[in-house]
């Protein structure tokens, strides 16, 4: 058995925004924690880096809703702790035709959970946002709470906090192998580590870190392109313009959402994004475009082209993030199914940053086998066939 001194009450691998949330979690909680990260901080190989991501408690799904309304809590403390501002509140338009079923969804949601929203008719939107063109009587939905997240501020206000809390953040180490048991073992390039608990939030790297332990998860790693498109005017779709973050279901006839934050980042550039990608192992992320990459920058074309006419309809700046998603694009929040002091948190399907908060804080409580107030069922590895403890 490990000297007491040297053994963790858990160690967290993955220190993109789950991770880090994790270990803040355990932190805060007096708790011995190491988070370790394979590349050296702060890197863009993941899902979490870039300066913004959106906010928003608009969801198809109630429980998504709900856990909004924690994670609104945790981020003010953050930023209250911090010294920072981490959320700029916009609004998050929703776009689509009123018969769209999902919109019709998320509209009986934000009504049933009592989120405050404006319905906004093709004429009002027109109004409203006259710098949006509407090609066939689009609606929209205009959820008050949505707004834009700084990821790159808010990952090193983590790092910081958990150092401040006493926990210890390693960059810069790989993790080759893990030994389960009473404690777990962690060999890194660098060191080995024991721990009477581990969490794993490895993003794409996840089913590397979990074949050895007998399991490989339904993920399915995706590089997606971040585009930037350039305003005609500078400006126009800027926060200070008053413009929101959007969100289109069904526009365009894309099969995928796009989605948009207002300019900030880049000086008269405003994001704007496809919601699915081209299948790319992590390592592969900077090789050569697939013709499937220039498939989606095609699809945004012509949306900009058609709604957004300020903007030049190529992008300027195409850069690349990764997304780890489940088939039904919902988390994989749960324990091993073999060794129940090994707990795993994946597949945030590209829509994990903003419940982050919660995510860590479930995660936490898994780990220290403590009872969380969300029903975890939506996130259960047993709801993909054949991944029970028979697979092992």
């Amino acid at each position: 058995m490990a000297a007491q001194k040297d053994l963790y009450d858990a160690i967290v691998i993955g220190a993109g925004i789950q991770g880090c949330f994790t270990a803040y979690h355990l932190a805060k909680h007096g708790k011995r924690v190491l988070l370790v990260e394979q590349f050296f901080l702060p890197h863009s190989r993941g899902s979490s880096h870039g300066q913004s991501r959106i906010i928003r408690r608009a969801y198809p799904e109630e429980f998504y809703t709900q856990m909004m309304n924690e994670c609104y809590q945790i981020w003010a403390q953050l930023e209250q702790e911090a010294g920072t501002q981490l959320y700029r509140p916009t609004g998050l338009l929703l776009l689509g035709m009123k018969e769209n079923p999902e919109f019709k969804t998320i509209q009986a949601t934000l009504f049933r959970q009592r989120v405050e929203h404006q319905h906004l008719s093709s004429e009002e939107l027109k109004q409203r946002f006259p710098n949006i063109r509407l090609t066939r009587g689009e609606v929209g939905l205009f959820d008050m709470s949505g707004g834009v997240l700084y990821a790159d501020k808010a990952l090193r206000a983590l790092q910081d906090a958990i150092r401040q809390l006493g926990g210890i953040v390693h960059d810069g180490e790989k993790v080759i192998e893990i030994k389960p048991g009473l404690p777990v073992l962690v060999n890194t390039t660098s060191k080995s580590y024991q721990a009477k608990n581990l969490v794993i939030t490895a993003g794409p790297w996840t089913n590397q870190l979990l074949r050895p332990l007998g399991i490989e998860l339904p993920l399915q790693t995706l590089r997606i392109n971040v585009c930037y498109w350039r305003e005609k005017v500078p400006g126009s779709y800027s926060m200070s313009q008053a413009f929101p973050c959007f969100l289109g279901l069904g526009i365009s006839l894309a099969p995928y959402h796009i989605y948009g934050l207002p300019s900030r980042e880049y000086p008269g550039l405003m994001k704007v994004c496809y919601h699915h990608g081209n299948n790319a192992e992590p390592e592969e992320r900077d090789c050569p475009t697939a013709f499937s990459d220039i498939q989606d920058v095609q699809i945004l074309s012509r949306f900009v082209r058609d709604h957004l006419p300020d903007l030049h309809p190529e992008p300027a700046i195409m850069e690349h993030c990764m997304y780890t998603n489940t088939p039904d694009e919902h988390f994989i929040l749960d324990r091993h199914p073999k060794y129940d002091n090994i707990v795993i948190g994946a597949g945030f399907s590209g829509h994990g940053f903003k419940l982050s908060p919660v995510v860590g804080k479930i995660l936490y409580e898994l780990s220290m086998k403590l009872t969380t107030h969300y029903d975890l069922t939506p996130f259960r590895i047993s709801r993909f066939p054949g991944l029970g403890k028979a697979h092992l």
